[in-house]
């Protein structure tokens, strides 16, 4: 294994379809989770340069702060509430184009504008979500979420 990304310009498309097979090959081999997690959302931070990029973890009735990179986070969310949880209660990826019009979004930065929010789903049931935040408007779209599906389905974590 590689610890070194390459980095690519271009599309996003080009962007994802560079760093889909380095990011499987991070995760190759290794059973950690929280390794995995961790070098999951620094490949993503490191490509793209999005404000904050991390996991919440599904425990008990709540999603909990897992391996992030960015500004701090709220530590806990309840589900159904802000993004984050909305995404978790509906088991399905969330595109958010300003957060400040996503009813009871919760603010754990004043400096995110917009988010895309993707569960990961094993045997059925939400076990986190992978959660983009961007200081810009409207950043993420329907190839953000093709890619960023893709890449919380990888088989290694």
């Amino acid at each position: 294994m590689s610890e070194d990304l390459l980095l690519t310009t271009g599309t996003k498309k080009d962007q994802y379809e560079s760093l889909l097979p380095q990011i499987k090959a991070l995760l190759e081999g290794e059973e950690d989770l929280i390794a995995n997690l961790s070098n999951l959302v620094a490949a993503l931070k490191q490509q793209f340069g999005w404000l904050w990029v991390g996991f919440y973890l599904v425990k008990k009735d709540e999603l909990v702060l897992g391996p992030f990179q960015g500004p701090i986070a709220c530590t806990r969310i309840k589900k159904g509430k802000g993004v984050c949880g909305s995404s978790w209660a509906e088991a399905r990826t969330l595109v958010v184009p300003d957060v400040e019009l996503f009813p009871g979004h919760i603010a754990c930065s004043s400096a995110s504008r917009s988010e895309i929010v993707v569960p990961v789903i094993r045997n059925g049931e939400v076990v986190a979500v992978l959660d983009c935040d961007s200081e810009m408007l409207s950043c993420y779209d329907e190839t953000d979420q093709y890619y960023l599906e893709q890449i919380v389905n990888i088989p290694e974590f």
